[in-house]
């Protein structure tokens, strides 16, 4: 595959991945992914300052590693984008990220009650989910990422986890792929669902280590089960079209599967 190619692949997934989340309810008017630029590792792909649903290829835009627009581009960027530098400076595996606010997991970022995975695909979030607060370091705030101390600060909480919260605000996500990125922030929300449901009626039985080690030693983000899901959110959110044909898809699936 050439590297125009590679681009526009890419270009296209995000555009894809921003409609995703929108559609599933994990963003609404405000929160963002984004994605690294394969060709370069100092640079991601990030729309501007819009609606995810109403996300374009032409709204794209590019960012170093500290935030700012490349090649001049005066379009008015998100103001969290530190978040998605930060992420990528301090991780270089990770090759997306997501913010958003989805209202089933803010009271775990208010309370006391730890964020665990609970059902079999919040496995993905990981064993831990640490909490991150802004106000222990820069004060009293608008809770708003803005800068790169801010947030670098946000990426040391992050550390090597899926996932962390932001007290008052919401989550950040990062993975390998957008597909996976993506995966995790449709079932973060989800598992949060299920484990406050769950602490209504008593205690509750989160999924154990070894159950969270295995579901991530038999996931693999292109695999035809993770496609399927791709697409199947790609085309409730009306951009099936933007999917990109794949071998995978393909394949001899087993009945029952």
């Amino acid at each position: 595959m050439s590297e125009e190619t590679t681009l526009e692949t890419t270009l296209d997934d995000l555009v894809i991945a921003n409609r995703i989340l929108a559609n599933e309810g994990v963003i609404d008017a405000f929160g963002h992914v984004s994605i690294r630029d394969p060709r370069r590792p100092d640079r991601y792909f990030l729309a501007r300052s819009r609606s995810p649903e109403l996300v374009e290829r032409g709204d794209i835009m590019e960012f170093d590693l500290e935030g700012n627009p490349t090649g001049g581009d005066a379009r008015q960027p998100y103001l969290e984008r530190f978040i998605h530098a930060a992420a990528y400076e301090a991780r270089p595996d990770v090759q997306a990220v997501v913010h958003a606010h989805a209202e089933d997991v803010l009271p775990f970022g208010i309370s006391a009650a730890p964020l665990r995975p609970v059902i079999h695909s919040g496995s993905f979030m990981g064993e831990h989910v640490p909490l991150w607060d802004i106000r222990d370091r820069f004060g009293d705030t608008n809770l708003l990422v803005t800068s790169m101390p801010q947030g670098r600060d946000l990426a040391r909480t992050l550390g090597g986890n899926n996932v962390a919260l932001m007290r008052g605000h919401g989550f950040v996500a990062a993975a390998r792929s957008l597909i996976e990125v993506v995966r995790m922030s449709v079932y973060v929300p989800r598992n949060a669902r299920a484990l406050l449901n769950g602490l209504r009626l008593g205690d509750i039985k989160p999924l154990s280590e070894g159950e969270v080690a295995a579901r991530n030693s038999g996931y693999k983000p292109y695999s035809l089960e993770t496609r399927r899901a791709w697409k199947y959110w790609a085309h409730k959110a009306g951009c099936a079209h933007l999917v990109e044909d794949h071998p995978i898809d393909h394949q001899h699936k087993p009945w029952g599967a």
